[in-house]
């Protein structure tokens, strides 16, 4: 390349590059380094650490104080958790075969109250300093309060270091030791004092109550030392791995175990919010390598030796190559070079680069591991936008799992059970996610639902908190596919991979990308489904014929305008769509199933009760009308949406 061409490359790869960053969303984060060393007593549960952690002001903003949570001190008597779930325990939501349902969340009741002195959890900070000058501090149960003796400048960075002490508590809600269900010795998430997150909005010191997270990106290295019969996984990249073994040697190495009865291990985590580990000395160890090279780790312990579960965590393993290609073709490339399947926890529960799941299964597996794209990339105030971490979560598993079934069926089309799977899931997904819209129908009937807005630790019940921020978030996304149309849904998915990875994006970030993407106006869709409680109800009012054309009227008796998709069926067998645009979109959906002609109509603003429209058919010719024939649309009264004339006789 000649001079004059190369001066022009640069300069056209120096304006191409500003162009794109120009476009990126121009939001700042603070930055942590944490740099910690555990020394684990496995005899006595509890373990010493060293923290020192670096922090980057990157906020405009002068900071007085800083935060850190103290998540272990939640599992003590009389804490707010304790309390928490107790009084939620006396709620009744209604009762199923003859049972009362109370709004326990079961895995915490009141066994907390119960916790013996050597069985609870608690984090002791013994020391802190900044820049080597001590820091006073106050801890509020889950909450340290530092008030800085000098504050940490807009754009600059300063050094804690820390001493601490902490005990691990029984299993009860997600972190802990000796869970009698799993048989796995320690579950280690939420372990070690933690930054807490300040943002455009501030500080967010939110008291470790029941539920979600939020957390600062940036780099680990931790070092654990612990007795040399335990397996240790978790996140990062074990950086000794010939010296410690288990499993995470290199080909033909052959390791020594050192003198003494503790192991180091030392993991490096590059530009995560979170660093979990799990430990056991039963662990058994399955590594995968994906074509890209991803090493999926498989660590689980078949505490009762059944061939069975051997063979279900290795079809886990084989599971998540399986999907890999199509995680990333949907949802985004997965940026870290490994990913760890747990065997702890209480049930299923993410962090980056690694989960904790209580059992070997390929649905809970794809779910925690999509908590990577909508927790561990995006990273969302889980407490103030739960359903843009475990709708959005829910809705990319359910296609995960759909596009698994299928996959493997290709391979083994003689298997019945799966052929089973396969023709359940074909009927029922992608479209509409049976389960999610059950379940909020039922929340619907409840009369318990509260709006998506509310904090994730603040819904009167378990029960409203976890179908609103599952379900219906599951819904957004799928309803928004109804609303824009699949194919433009999946793009704006990947535009917002794209845009807010590693931003910390909110729900009128995604509107935005859903409006840019589109070319329509969204604001109204957030405003209804996640800011109010006002439901969906369409019918088919009337029709009749004028002029040699059909009229037929539809009536919204909800309180949630949409625009309305309706299918008719002729009797001669041929069908035709009607579109109706809703008025506040400004625009409409591409034609998603060009096999059946299209007809759009002129838009339905939303303070019309009723809107008519004519076919250029006769009434005699047709046969069947129904409204969102997809059930994408969570129309609480679907009995309405759908009108059969086929076994009528007209004249």
């Amino acid at each position: 390349m000649n001079t004059f061409k190369r001066v022009v490359f640069v300069l056209i790869t120096a304006l191409v590059s500003g162009l794109s960053l120009f476009a990126q969303p121009d939001r700042w984060q603070q930055r942590v380094k944490y740099t910690m060393d555990i020394n684990m007593d496995a005899a006595s549960n509890r373990f010493a650490g060293k923290q020192t952690l670096a922090y980057t002001n990157n906020s405009p903003d002068t900071l007085y104080k800083v935060f850190y949570h103290l998540y272990w001190n939640a599992f003590q008597p009389g804490s707010m958790m304790d309390a928490r779930s107790r009084e939620l325990g006396k709620i009744s939501y209604g009762s199923r075969g003859g049972q009362e349902q109370l709004d326990w969340d079961t895995r915490v009741k009141d066994r907390i109250l119960h916790l013996k002195p050597d069985e609870i959890g608690y984090q002791k900070v013994l020391s802190l300093s900044m820049n080597g000058a001590p820091q006073a501090f106050q801890v509020d149960e889950t909450i340290l309060e530092v008030k800085l003796s000098k504050p940490i400048l807009p754009r600059s960075t300063v050094v804690f270091d820390m001493q601490f002490e902490a005990q691990v508590p029984l299993q009860v809600r997600r972190s802990g030791r000796d869970n009698p269900n799993t048989g796995v010795r320690y579950s280690m998430s939420q372990w070690y004092p933690k930054m807490c997150e300040y943002d455009y909005e501030g500080w967010h010191p939110t008291p470790y109550v029941a539920r979600e997270f939020y957390g600062v990106w940036g780099d680990y290295d931790v070092k654990i030392s612990l007795d040399k019969h335990y397996l240790v996984g978790g996140t990062g990249y074990l950086q000794n791995p010939d010296q410690v073994g288990h499993g995470y040697e290199s080909s033909g190495v052959k390791v020594t175990a050192p003198a003494g009865d503790k192991l180091l291990w030392h993991f490096v985590a590059p530009n995560v919010h979170d660093f979990m580990w799990a430990a056991d000395p039963d662990f058994k160890h399955l590594i995968r390598i994906t074509p890209g090279g991803l090493v999926i780790h498989v660590i689980y312990k078949n505490k009762n030796n059944e061939a069975r579960q051997d063979t279900l965590w290795n079809i886990l393993a084989d599971a998540a190559v399986t999907v890999l290609p199509f995680i990333e073709k949907t949802f985004g490339k997965y940026p870290y070079k490994q990913y760890s399947f747990i065997h702890g926890g209480d049930g299923g529960m993410e962090y980056p680069m690694s989960t904790l799941i209580n059992g070997p299964s390929v649905g809970t597996a794809f779910h925690e591991w999509m908590h990577s794209w909508y927790q561990g990339m995006m990273g969302t105030n889980e407490s103030l936008y739960a359903w843009m971490d475990e709708g959005f979560t829910s809705y990319a598993a359910a296609r995960v799992q759909s596009y698994y079934y299928e996959t493997r069926l290709q391979h083994d089309p003689g298997n019945a059970a799966l052929k089973q799977i396969v023709e359940k899931q074909r009927e029922e997904l992608p479209l509409h996610h049976p389960e999610a819209y059950g379940a909020y129908f039922s929340l619907v009937r409840s009369d318990l639902e509260e709006p998506l807005t509310t904090h994730a630790d603040h819904f009167n019940t378990n029960f409203a908190y976890s179908i609103a921020s599952y379900s219906k978030g599951e819904m957004f996304l799928n309803q928004l596919g109804y609303i824009v149309g699949d194919s433009v849904l999946d793009r704006i998915l990947l535009e917002y991979y794209h845009l807010w990875r590693f931003k910390h994006p909110n729900a009128s970030d995604f509107v935005r990308v859903a409006e840019k993407v589109s070319g329509m106006q969204l604001d109204w869709y957030k405003e209804y489904w996640v800011s109010t409680t006002k439901t969906i109800d369409y019918s088919i009012d009337s029709l009749w014929e004028a002029n040699g054309k059909v009229n037929i009227r539809l009536k919204n008796e909800g309180r949630m305008p949409m625009p309305i998709d309706v299918l008719v069926k002729y009797r001669d067998g041929s069908k035709e769509m009607a579109y109706i645009p809703q008025y506040l979109t400004f625009g409409e959906k591409p034609v998603e199933d060009p096999s059946v002609p299209r007809t759009v109509f002129t838009p339905w603003k939303w303070t019309h009760p009723t809107y008519v429209f004519a076919l250029n058919h006769r009434l005699t010719d047709v046969s069947v009308i129904e409204i969102d024939p997809s059930q994408r649309m969570a129309d609480v009264d679907r009995k309405k949406n759908k009108l059969d004339l086929s076994g009528v006789k007209m004249e």
